[in-house]
């Protein structure tokens, strides 16, 4: 006992051990960080050049070699395109499978097998989702057509199903229960609490999960190379191949001419941005909600 403040003394061997830990947990984290720092540093330095080049934002790939190859317009819309229906597709459905979940079947073997198998989603490659979606939509020539956009937001949203519906229902599950039981006490029923109480109470979280979702799918390359394909110039028709990011970068990097390299390190600057923004909107919409 310290004879002061009447406390347990600790002793130097805790103390020493102490701050080796300390020191190691601080190496482990520099060692992380360097992978991080420098793929910010590449993608900054030989990307914002790109970045100034005339017609980046605002034209489409010519696949002209010797001029001007034309910017990245229309793989950026794509990009969103395709995303936002992935996102219609997998957060409405997430959403409600966690409801389930959480409010109906909690406790059931149902309930079980169906958190087994999204466990199961989560571990599965990105390229299986798509290898899925070619044998069903895309060889059979499911809505008249082989490759369609749609067909690659069905994939993307297959992947980002699990995250939904994992992050929805750990939010759900924090809504106190107290809310709940005193909505039902008044007589309101079960769908109405759900509506009026749980889903208004569980809102930031939801949208934060939801946002954390589209930041993954809107990376992913290997759906979009089995259910896409690509196409240069700008549509708004899902039914039709469209130009993506992924893609955009996959080809422009293997190109023997500076200019195109030039090209797809810009968009690959362009889609961190796009992922940087949806996680940091992400964070600041879960920052407020715990502040509130």
């Amino acid at each position: 006992m310290s004879p002061v403040s009447g406390l347990p003394t600790v002793s130097g061997r805790r103390r020493r051990t102490d701050k080796v830990m300390r020191g190691l947990l601080a190496a482990a984290t520099c060692v992380a960080l360097v992978p991080l720092i420098l793929i910010v540093y590449y993608l900054i330095h030989k990307g914002i050049s790109a970045w100034t080049t005339s017609g980046f934002f605002t034209t489409d790939p010519n696949g002209n070699f010797f001029g001007n190859p034309g910017g990245v317009r229309s793989a950026i819309f794509g990009t969103l395109e395709i995303v936002a229906l992935a996102s219609l597709i997998a957060i409405p459905i997430g959403i409600c499978v966690a409801l389930y979940l959480t409010e109906y079947g909690r406790d059931s073997w149902y309930a079980s097998v169906i958190r087994y198998f999204v466990d199961v989603m989560t571990g599965v490659p990105s390229i299986m989702f798509g290898l899925f979606v070619y044998i069903v939509l895309v060889i059979s020539k499911v809505g008249g057509n082989g490759f369609a956009g749609w067909k690659g937001s069905v994939a993307i949203a297959l992947l980002m199903l699990p995250i939904v519906i994992r992050s929805s229902e750990v939010v759900l599950l924090l809504v106190p229960a107290s809310l709940r039981e005193a909505a039902l006490a008044l007589g309101a029923p079960r769908w109405r609490v759900i509506q009026k109480v749980v889903l208004p109470t569980a809102a930031p979280g939801l949208v934060t999960g939801s946002l954390l979702s589209v930041a993954r799918g809107m990376g992913e390359t290997a759906p979009l190379l089995f259910t896409v394909s690509v196409a240069t110039v700008l549509t708004g028709n899902l039914n039709q191949q469209m130009n993506t990011l992924p893609f955009q970068i996959f080809n422009d990097i293997t190109s023997p001419r500076n200019e195109i390299v030039a090209r797809a390190w810009g968009a690959a600057l362009v889609l961190v941005t796009l992922v940087l923004i949806f996680n940091l909107t992400a964070r600041l919409i879960a920052g407020r909600s715990r502040m509130a």
